[in-house]
Formats: C-alpha cells, structure tokens, sequence
C-alpha cells in the first residue's frame, strides 16, 4: 500500500481543492511484478528444439541429439522481428516434453552439446539471451516439467533433476520476465528406454510450492505461468481469445498446472477470486506450435491476426504469439510477412488519440474534488483517475469533442492499482440528437479495446451500469482506424450461389464474371447470387470514403454441383457432403480400406479434362490420400481403366489443392478410389472439383 499512499498524498498536496481520501482498495490487487507484466502487453513465443527437425509436436524422448542442426541458426533475427512488430519480449522453449535441452545442460547428455550443431559448443539459450539484451526485449524461459527422456520421470528423484535445471536457466543467463510451466504432465514416453507410460498427480508431484520458492529467490522480478499461476493464467483455449467478460481474479488454490477444475473459469476468471490471476492468450502464427513444412501455406492472415490482437490485449489480457522457428533456424519469411503486416495494422488503427482534445464531464466526481476529475481520463497521466463517491456504483461521463468526429475504436482503462471494479458497461454516441448505442459490455480491467462501424459524433457517452465499488477509470482513448483492405473472399455453395465477404465493415465490393479487371464501375456486391456454370470471378474492395481499394481477389469457378449426387463403396457417408459444399474448413473422412470408392453422379454429360482435390484442412492433417485412381463412366456402371492414377506428390508437406488433367472425354459419373493415405488409415476430402473442357 506505500506505493499507492504516496501517490495519493502527491496528488492531493499538489490539488488546491480540498482534500479527499481515495476510495479503499478492492482485493485482491496485483504485485509489483505483476504490474510490470501488464505493460509488457504483447511478446512472443519462439518454439524451437528436437520437434523442428522431427516435424513432431510432441517427441516421444527417443530422439537423438545428432538430429539437432540448424543450418543457420540467427536469434538476432528472431529479435528484430520481434522487435519491428512491437512486441517486448520473447519466451523460448528451452526444454519441451521430449527432453532435449537448448543449452548444455550439466545434467544430462540429451542437449546441444552432443548435437553436430557447432561441434557441440553452442546454446541456444545464451544466444537468445544476447539478443534480446542488443534489440532491448526481455527474456522469458519455458521449461516443461514433463521430460519424456528422462530415465527416472515419475519417481521422487525426477524432481531434483527439473529444479537444477530451472536453477541454470535463472542463474546463468540475466534476467527472466517469466516463467512457463506447461499443463502438460505424465503419460507415454521412452523414459531412458522403458517405453512406457508413466502417470503422476499433478497436484502433488512436483511440490510447486517449493518449486515456485526457487524461481522467487533467482529471479524475485519474474512472474511464473500454468494453468493457475501462481502469477500468470492460461486462457483455457490456444485459438487467440479471451471471453468479453475477463476478471483478472481467480481462485487460484483450486487450480495447478494440469489440474482444471472449470475451463470456463480459467476464460473469464472470476468475479469472487481470491488472487489477482491475469489471463495470457497464447497462439501460434501456424497451426502447429512446432515449424512444419506442410503449414507453409496455413499462416494466419492478418484480418486472423487483428481478430486475435483485439479479442487478447483488447479484452484485459497479454499477447503471447508464437513462431515456429524453421530447421535452417530463422523465422520463416511467410511468419515475418504476416506479422509486420500486424504491426502496421496496429501502429494505423491507433495513429492518432482524437479524445486528446475533447473534454470530459462526469454524472459524480468523488467529493466533488479535481482530484478525481472526469477530465484526468484525457490526461494521459497513468497515476490520476476518474472516480465516484463511495457507494456510487453506477455513473456516467460524456466525452465532448470540439467539433464533430468521426471515430470506430474506444480504448478504456481501470487504474488496477486499487483492482478490477466495473461489472458492467455501454458506450453510447450522439448521433443527430438520438443516443446511439455503440457497445454493451461487462469487465475492463487493464485495457478494453471496443470495436465498430464508424459514427459520427460530438459527443460519447460512458455508462457505468453496475461495479463492484466506485468505479476507478484512469484513461480513455478514441480512435479512427483505417479499414483493412484485403482481398476479398469468395465461396460457392452446392447450389451455385456465391458469397463475397470484406473482412471489415463499411466496405463496398465490385467484381466482375468475365475474367475482366474489377472497378467501382463494375457490379456492386450487395448480395450472394446465382452462378451455375462456369466463369472466372474477379473482385475487389473499396474504402468509400478514401476511396482505396485492395489487391484484386480472383477465382475460376468451373461447373455448377447443384445436380451431384454423392455415394460410395465400402465407407462412412456420414458428413459426404461436405466435399461438394464449396467451404474447404469443412470434410469428411473415413477409414481407408481395400475397396475404399467414391462415387459423384454429376448429373448431366460432361466433356471433363482433370479434377482437383482439396485434403482436409484441419490442425492435424489426419485425412490425406497420398495414391489414388480416378475412373470416368458414362453410365455409372462400366468404367474402364483408370484416366489418372499415381500419387499426389509432396501431398505430406504441402496439404494443399491438387491438380491432375487428362485428355478430354465425356463423363456422367466419375469415381476416386483411395490406394494409400499419408497416415495409414485415415482418408479426407474438405473438397472435389472437376475441370470441365
């Protein structure tokens, strides 16, 4: 409480008001260290060992050192990236679960130093460490308690083990901002060559109250991750959200890593918790949290990427991003594109604080007092606030422009000092003398980033509708951020209908069906419309009121599958239909057999020349057929031999659409038998296509 007593007394000496005592805490409050991971704000996760070059995500243990060789292996570059894209930090996977160390561990022979990667005489670690030290980010370490290599994993003498090497990495290499144990504990693994699986009590195991000590007394100014803290909670998801409604308060006694008593309490917190446990949003830039030759094509987009900025940090939450580092060591090029792209979305969207020169008026100023003042919320003065009297838990602030503004973004915040207050909130704009509702929410916290379509207006309103106390608001921002103009998306149905999506809103769509260059004299999107047959669709979105327009977005659409019918031989029709639907997100897959057919009645008499195939899209890649046969039939009866036959090459690696062509002929029904899968038993299908003549 000193920290907050001299702040106060500051304000109040320096007021010529009369004096007015701040409102009472509300517990519980953040530590100090806390705090000062709160500003971090946005950091990154660099996920990089043995998993790289076994193209695994999870190793079983087995691995051996001599498969660890980066070929050119540049933390300064990871650093840049880092730092160009705004982030303050960078957390690195010093250990995952197969064991292998990215320093030279004193405690084992599983690490760098029995890898060809400099003769044995690197660290990875100490490299990381120099860079962030050079591009001025702090350093945090993962180190997974589970180790599916060591021989004595399970038994009480394991533990000795994990906390040494925790002890090197605090010790050796400066200072840490934080610390990762991941949930992840117990189960198969090769355990010294047991090959066996080994299961532990999460809870009680690994004795993290002591555990935890030894983090405190290396590094007294890092905060620790898990499930349940102590200092730091997972989000409950790896997708890049939190819940509008986030309470950085849980009751943490409940929770341990690996222990999850409620999913949905670790993604919005809790009202009554006991602890100040702010919530983390981690997610990867690809799918895997490893680097896989096969997600090349899968990096998020930045409209994915906004989506995920703003429903993190603007909902009361840090921003964890984690890049697969590739085997030659660097950040794919593909992963630095998208995420400079992020960061020049975000230095737009936030360019220039219009309530900068606006004026706040307030329903109820805490004793009347300057002190706490609706205008300190303009200030840009972290240590001063807009505050209510005791018990006032409901009020409202207009926020006046001088002239009337157009804006799309509100960015609040509580001054978490004296804790997370407000249960309940709506903004409101004056809009030709009618009150426009804009938002209504529940929690803010450290930060709450509103979005929606632009208003014009002279005036906000903020509406405290309900709080825990009297409401603590330290800052307000309003801003007007630029549309996203990306490239539209197209999808066409079964039945032929086609639907054109901007990512943002207020955007106008043009495009043309002839394969011409789409302008805003072209057909203007208003509606999904029929296409039945074939056309080349060509669009492009415009910002009405720049007048800007994004790169032009193309598709050749072949014929109509409106008449297919979809059977086969020997398999699951659950969910067929899935592969004529025209959305590639969605598939359906089936166990491969012997006599594994699938059979489409197009419905008329085509001249076909080729087929594509789409493999199942989803995380895991588990349905892909890697040999195949396609047959042609007019009757539906006889076949013949095979138009096309072989294997999709480097299906694997790169699961994306696949081509095949052939001479022309005249097709009514068309079969693909399934010969070999990529992995074994599963085949999959997100979508099939015919290339008509």
């Amino acid at each position: 409480m000193k920290l907050y007593s001299l702040i106060f007394i500051a304000i109040i000496l320096g007021s010529s008001c009369k004096e007015v005592a701040p409102p009472e805490p509300v517990l519980p409050l953040p530590s100090e260290r806390q705090l000062a991971w709160h500003e971090l704000e946005f950091y990154a996760f660099v996920h990089f060992s043995m998993n790289t070059f076994s193209d695994m995500e999870w190793g079983f243990g087995d691995e051996k050192p001599s498969l660890f060789n980066p070929t050119e292996l540049d933390c300064r570059q990871w650093a840049k990236v880092c730092k160009e894209a705004g982030m303050k930090g960078i957390i690195i996977t010093a250990k995952h679960h197969d064991g292998f160390c990215l320093w030279p561990s004193a405690y084992t022979e599983h690490s760098v130093k029995n890898s060809p990667w400099k003769d044995g005489k690197g660290d990875v670690v100490q490299e990381l460490a120099d860079a962030c030290r050079e591009y001025g980010l702090k350093m945090g370490i993962y180190l997974s308690p589970w180790d599916r290599n060591h021989a004595a994993y399970g038994k009480p003498e394991y533990l000795n083990y994990f906390r040494n090497q925790l002890k090197e990495l605090l010790t050796n290499y400066g200072d840490i901002f934080e610390v990762w144990f991941d949930g992840a504990n117990g189960g198969t693994g090769y355990y010294g060559g047991a090959n066996e699986e080994r299961k532990i009590d999460n809870r009680t195991y690994y004795d993290w109250e002591n555990t935890w000590k030894i983090v405190r007394e290396l590094q007294p100014n890092a905060v620790m991750f898990s499930d349940g803290g102590p200092d730091v909670r997972w989000i409950g998801t790896e997708e890049g959200w939190a819940r509008p409604t986030n309470w950085s308060l849980l009751k943490r006694d409940e929770f341990a890593p690996g222990i999850i008593p409620d999913i949905e309490s670790l993604r919005q917190g809790q009202e009554d918790g006991t602890h100040w446990l702010p919530a983390e949003v981690d997610v990867s830039i690809r799918p895997g949290w490893f680097y896989h030759p096969s997600e090349d094509h899968k990096v998020k987009t930045l409209p994915h990427l906004l989506d995920i900025y703003y429903n993190s940090i603007g909902r009361n939450s840090s921003l964890l991003i984690n890049f697969p580092v590739d085997t030659r060591g660097l950040i794919h090029e593909k992963d630095v594109e998208q995420i400079q792209k992020l960061a020049a979305a975000i230095q737009a969207d936030f360019a220039e604080n219009l309530a900068s020169g606006a004026k706040a008026k307030a329903s109820n100023v805490r004793g009347n007092s300057n002190v706490f003042s609706a205008n300190n919320v303009l200030d840009g003065n972290p240590d001063t606030y807009w505050c209510t009297d005791d018990k006032v838990v409901s009020a409202f602030m207009d926020i006046n422009f001088k002239d009337e503004t157009e804006v799309n973004r509100f960015l609040i915040q509580e001054d978490i000092r004296l804790g997370q207050r407000v249960k309940k909130f709506r903004l409101l704009a004056k809009v030709n003398d009618d009150w426009v509702t804009l938002a209504n929410e529940t929690t803010i916290g450290r930060k709450r980033i509103l979005r929606f379509p632009n208003v014009k207006t002279k005036t906000l309103k903020l509406s405290i509708l309900d709080s825990k106390a009297s409401p603590v608001i330290s800052n307000i921002e309003v801003y007007k951020a630029p549309k996203v103009l990306v490239e539209p998306v197209f999808q066409r149905n079964k039945a032929g209908m086609v639907n054109i999506k901007a990512f943002d809103n207020g955007l106008t769509i043009y495009y043309t069906t002839d394969g011409t260059v789409p302008t805003v004299r072209s057909t203007k999107y208003t509606e999904a419309f029929l296409l039945p047959g074939k056309a080349n669709v060509q669009a492009i979105v415009v910002d009405p009121g720049t007048r800007k327009s994004s790169e032009i977005s193309s598709v050749k659409f072949d014929i109509s599958k409106s008449k297919w019918k979809v059977s086969g031989v020997n398999q699951s029709l659950e969910d067929i239909e899935k592969i004529v639907d025209g959305d590639p997100q969605t598939a359906w897959t089936a166990e491969l057999t012997s006599n594994n057919e699938l059979i489409i009645d197009l419905g008329e008499k085509v001249q076909l020349k080729g087929f594509t195939y789409m493999p199942e899209q989803a995380r895991a890649n588990a349905g892909i057929i890697s040999h195949y046969k396609f047959y042609t039939s007019t009757d539906g009866k006889n076949w013949g031999k095979p138009l096309s036959e072989g294997e999709f090459s480097n299906i694997r690696n790169s699961p994306i659409l696949q081509t095949k062509t052939f001479d022309v002929t005249a097709a009514m029904f068309i079969k693909l038998k399934s010969l070999k899968a990529v992995y074994a038993d599963k085949i999959g299908i997100a979508e099939f296509d015919v290339i008509t003549e």
